[in-house]
C-alpha cells in the first residue's frame, strides 16, 4: 500500500512546482543566453578555460564548484550570496552548519573574477560566474552541457539563518528530501536527478559515519571499507568518494544505489522501498536519460530567483558588496 503521508507529499509538491514554474519563468525571461555578447565578448571563454585548467589540475574541484552553484540557488535564488564573507552587519552563509567545512572553490571564483574585471569591469556578475562554472565542471568531467541564461545580478546580503534552513542534510529521509526540493519547485524526479551530481566528488567522514555505523540497508563489505576510512570518533575531515568513479561524470551513483552503496544516508534513502526506486532504476539503466534529465532539471535551478535589471548589483569583488 502506498505511504499516504508521501503520496500526499507528492501531490502538494507537484502543485508547488506548477506555480513555482510562472515565477521561474518570469524571472528567466529577463535573462539572455547572449547578456555578454558584447559588453564582455570574451567572458564565456575566460570562465571556461579557468575550468579546464583548475579540473584538469583537480578534478575533484570540477564537483565542488557544482556544489558551490547549487548550495547558492538553493539559499534565496542563485544570487551570488554564498560568497560574501562575514561583515559587522551580518554572518553570511559560509558560517551555515552544512556549508562550514563543506564547501570549497571560492579561491577559484576570486580568480575567474579577477580575469573578468581585468577584461571589462563592472560587466559579469558573480551569480553568473558561478552558474557558468557549474556547467563547465560538468562538461568537464564528461557530463551533458545545458544553455545557461545570463544577466543575474549580485545580492547585497545573505542569510545564515537561510542557509542553516534550506539546505537538505546528509542525515535526510526521503520525506525530508521531497519536501526541501519542492519548496523551490522541483518534482521528485528532478530531485533524483539532481541527486546525481554525487557521482562526482566526495564527502568528509562527519557526513557519512552515522550511516557506516548505524544504518542496516547498506552493504557490508562497502560499510567496512568506508570504516577504515571514517573511525568512530576523530577523522572528521577524511574523505570518501561519493561513488565509486567520483571524477568522472556518469550514473554509476544509481548503480551503487541498487547494490546498496549509497555513501550518506541521504543518498541511500533514494533506492530504500520507496516510490523513488523506479527512477534510480531507470537512471542506473538509461545514462541518457540520466544525462537529458540533469541537464533539464539544472537549467531549472540556474533560474531559481535570479536578481536582474535593477535588483542587486555587480560585484567588483565577489567577497563583499562594493
Amino acid at each position: 500500500m502506498a505511504n499516504p503521508i508521501l503520496s500526499s507529499m507528492h501531490i502538494a509538491a507537484l502543485i508547488l512546482s506548477f506555480l513555482l514554474f510562472f515565477i521561474l519563468g518570469m524571472s528567466s525571461a529577463q535573462l539572455s543566453k547572449n547578456f555578454y555578447e558584447t559588453s564582455c565578448p570574451e567572458a564565456l571563454s575566460i570562465i571556461k578555460l579557468s575550468v579546464h585548467s583548475t579540473v584538469q589540475t583537480e578534478p575533484r574541484m570540477g564537483a565542488s564548484l557544482l556544489r558551490l552553484h547549487f548550495f547558492d540557488c538553493f539559499i534565496n535564488g542563485c544570487d551570488g550570496s554564498i560568497l560574501l564573507d562575514d561583515t559587522a552587519n551580518f554572518t553570511g552563509e559560509k558560517s551555515a552548519d552544512p556549508i562550514r567545512g563543506s564547501i570549497r572553490g571560492y579561491d577559484v571564483i576570486d580568480n575567474i573574477k579577477a580575469q573578468l574585471e581585468n577584461s571589462c569591469p563592472d560587466v559579469v556578475s558573480c551569480a553568473d560566474i558561478l552558474t557558468v562554472v557549474a556547467r563547465d565542471s560538468v562538461v568537464e568531467l564528461g557530463g551533458p552541457t545545458w544553455k545557461v541564461l545570463l544577466g543575474r545580478r549580485d545580492s547585497t546580503t545573505a542569510s545564515l539563518s537561510d542557509a542553516n534552513m534550506d539546505i537538505p542534510g546528509p542525515a535526510s529521509n526521503l520525506s525530508q528530501l521531497i519536501s526541501a526540493f519542492s519548496k523551490k519547485g522541483f518534482s521528485v524526479k528532478e530531485m533524483v536527478a539532481l541527486a546525481g551530481a554525487h557521482t562526482i566528488g566526495k564527502a568528509r567522514c562527519t557526513n557519512f559515519r552515522n550511516r557506516i555505523y548505524n544504518d542496516t540497508n547498506i552493504n557490508a563489505p562497502f560499510a567496512r571499507s568506508m570504516q577504515a576510512i571514517c573511525p568512530p570518533s576523530g577523522g572528521d575531515n577524511n574523505l570518501a568518494s561519493l561513488d565509486s568513479s567520483s571524477t568522472s561524470f556518469d550514473n554509476v551513483y544509481f548503480n551503487n544505489l541498487l547494490s546498496q552503496k549509497g555513501l550518506m544516508h541521504s543518498d541511500q534513502e533514494l533506492f530504500n522501498g520507496g516510490f523513488t526506486d523506479s527512477l534510480v532504476k531507470t537512471y542506473s539503466s538509461n545514462p541518457s536519460t540520466f544525462a537529458s534529465d540533469f541537464a533539464n532539471a539544472m537549467a531549472k535551478m540556474d533560474n531559481l530567483s535570479p536578481l536582474t535589471g535593477s535588483n542587486g548589483q555587480i560585484r567588483k569583488n565577489c567577497r563583499k558588496i562594493n
